[in-house]
């Protein structure tokens, strides 16, 4: 293992890609802890500590930005904009027909939504830095009643919050610039590599919090089951279902082409970490409708607004775990099916002669394909409902707080990215040795 290591900084060009990519990583890291001009930077540290920061979808943004947003940082909305409009052109392949056209374009159409989505990310980092800029000025941030989160801003007057805006906004294009370098000029998928980093900077913090507050022999026993579901997350994630699919012989001219036998390989949890999110923020609405009817002082709140506060706002309630799950099976299923098409996948195999053995091309393959499609989602929704509920679960058992570092999206980000950034720092140096990284 050491001697593979060695290998990769004994190559030079591999070894200025890490360098690249660690330079990157330094550099976003930093401006996280840059504050956004005329905010009160002391004020918010004090308020952090006495709030114990937040739940919800704004522990999520939280958890994507490396800690910036509740420090109202210039990195403050993090990668969040980035992912939220990758996921919007995705789901606008199917409504808008342009959009579809252009992803089977190949390369030039891959630009082209590429340039859309980066468009949508800078609208969304408006918007999203408009509504983070008045909440703070609100006083409502992190928390209501505390002295100094009702003062985080050193000045609120609109100049002053139109300057915090565009720096946020700024902020938000120079970290998708950054991705892109890494990607072009450092090792793996650049904003897969700042989500990485982002959520990799709150374990520490997440751990000290445990042993502080449980004791030593919490803490190792977490770090225990921390350790048990990485191996499971890896062993799921790597796992799929390969149909076997043969391509029969054509000649064209006096040349012999097809005869290959191949797979379609379907992972057990082809959604990824998506439905997680959607769950996620699809959960956060109530709770936010039920934030804008709190009561005056002296009136009494109204019964909706109380049910709401009540199953709806901590993780630890049984109905709020139960319908956090159901959502994450349903959405998986319909991220399932707009990522993957059966038609799309029949169609492309008859065309290029290729069948799979015992069932004829064409529709029959397509209802083949959905067939088990539709039953190798099921454990992986399951799964995917399963670690998500961990945080949840630690909440109501540990007394840890929903960034619990070994759960959710953040443990399936962290493996997922890490293995793709080693399979490719394998294939790199597969490139240059016989012998590469992983045996």
């Amino acid at each position: 293992m050491f001697s593979a290591i060695a290998r990769v900084f004994r190559t030079p060009d591999l070894r200025r890609k890490i360098a690249f990519t660690l330079g990157i990583i330094a550099i976003y890291r930093f401006g996280a802890h840059v504050p956004t001009p005329f905010v009160d930077f002391p004020n918010v540290q004090a308020c952090l500590a006495d709030s114990g920061g937040t739940d919800g979808l704004l522990s999520l943004v939280n958890l994507f930005s490396g800690g910036a947003l509740l420090q109202l940082s210039i990195f403050a909305l993090g990668v969040m904009p980035y992912i939220t409009a990758t996921i919007i052109v995705q789901l606008l392949r199917v409504v808008i027909p342009h959009f579809e056209t252009l992803y089977k374009e190949g390369q030039a159409g891959q630009a082209r939504l590429t340039q859309y989505t980066r468009y949508l990310t800078i609208a969304l980092a408006l918007l999203q830095s408009t509504t983070l800029v008045t909440v703070a000025r609100s006083g409502q941030l992190l928390g209501v009643g505390i002295p100094e989160c009702e003062n985080l801003l050193t000045n609120d007057v609109w100049w002053a919050q139109l300057l915090m805006i565009i720096t946020m906004t700024a902020g938000t294009g120079l970290i998708m610039w950054f991705a892109e370098l890494v990607t072009e000029r450092g090792v793996g998928n650049g904003m897969s590599i700042l989500i990485f980093t982002s959520i990799a900077a709150t374990f520490p913090a997440a751990m000290w919090s445990i042993w502080q507050a449980r004791g030593f022999e919490i803490f190792l026993l977490v770090l225990a089951v921390g350790i048990l579901v990485v191996g499971l997350v890896v062993f799921v994630e790597q796992s799929q279902r390969r149909i076997p699919v043969q391509y029969a012989k054509r000649m064209v001219g006096r040349r012999t082409y097809g005869g290959t036998n191949t797979y379609i390989p379907i992972k057990v949890n082809m959604a990824g970490v998506v439905p997680v999110i959607f769950a996620s923020s699809l959960l956060y609405i109530p709770a936010l409708i039920a934030q804008f009817n709190q009561p005056q002082p002296g009136e009494e709140a109204q019964p909706w607004v109380v049910w709401i506060s009540q199953y709806f706002t901590t993780g630890d309630s049984p109905l709020y775990m139960l319908v956090y799950f159901l959502l994450i099976i349903g959405f998986t299923y319909f991220y399932v099916a707009i990522t993957f098409n059966p038609v799309d996948v029949a169609d492309n195999m008859k065309r290029y002669g290729g069948f799979i053995p015992g069932i004829r091309a064409g529709r029959p393959t397509a209802e083949y394909l959905d067939y088990v499609l539709t039953r190798i989602t099921l454990p992986g929704s399951i799964y995917l409902g399963l670690i998500a509920l961990l945080p949840l679960i630690a909440l109501a058992t540990v007394g840890a707080n929903q960034n619990f570092p070994f759960g959710g999206a953040s443990i399936l980000i962290i493996v997922g990215v890490g293995l793709e950034t080693v399979k490719q720092i394998d294939a790199q140096l597969q490139q240059r040795h016989y012998e590469g990284l992983l045996r």
